[in-house]
């Protein structure tokens, strides 16, 4: 799997753990070995002009996700398919603010932010309820399985809570 991350923001952020982290939500949900993605962080003036220019939204905002060749998780009775999943651009300083107002660690909320805005990339979203749950349940359980394998999180520590709403 081919994971990028560039960090064009002005916080720091550890682009290889976001690499480790991207490689193990594909291997989770099957998506192809040879899947591109390319994750960058950006400042708040730019994922602003990124939000309005694409989404028709004033402001920063936290993740935009803009997938690529539409893939989909592998499922039990498909074989997954080869391309670009996309690209994932994260604010950094919008996720310290986030993570700061709902109690948990900046990295927590940026890691949060990555696996939401894959599962987008994924055709995942949380418009209607159904969806929500849906897609919660499974961001929920991709970074309870991270975290359990992480041997730097102390035993114990909390999941962060979901702050994106929007995504």
């Amino acid at each position: 799997m081919s994971v990028e991350v560039l960090n064009e923001s002005d916080q720091q952020l550890d682009e290889a753990r976001l690499q480790r982290l991207s490689r193990f939500v594909m291997e989770q949900l099957r998506v192809h070995p040879q899947a591109e993605l390319c994750v960058t962080a950006v400042d708040e003036p730019t994922i602003a002009e990124l939000n309005a220019r694409w989404m028709g939204k004033e402001g920063p905002t936290d993740v935009l996700s803009f997938p690529m060749d539409e893939l989909r998780p592998g499922l039990v009775t498909a074989e997954p398919e080869e391309g670009v999943l996309g690209d994932l651009v994260l604010c950094p300083a919008v996720a310290a603010r986030q993570a700061a107002e709902a109690g948990h660690s900046a990295r927590d909320e940026v890691e949060l932010l990555t696996v939401h805005g894959m599962l987008h990339l994924l055709g995942y979203d949380h418009g209607e309820p159904e969806e929500h749950r849906e897609m919660f349940a499974l961001q929920a359980r991709l970074l309870e399985q991270w975290f359990a394998a992480d041997p730097d999180r102390p035993a114990g520590t909390p999941l962060p809570v979901p702050t994106v709403g929007e995504g």
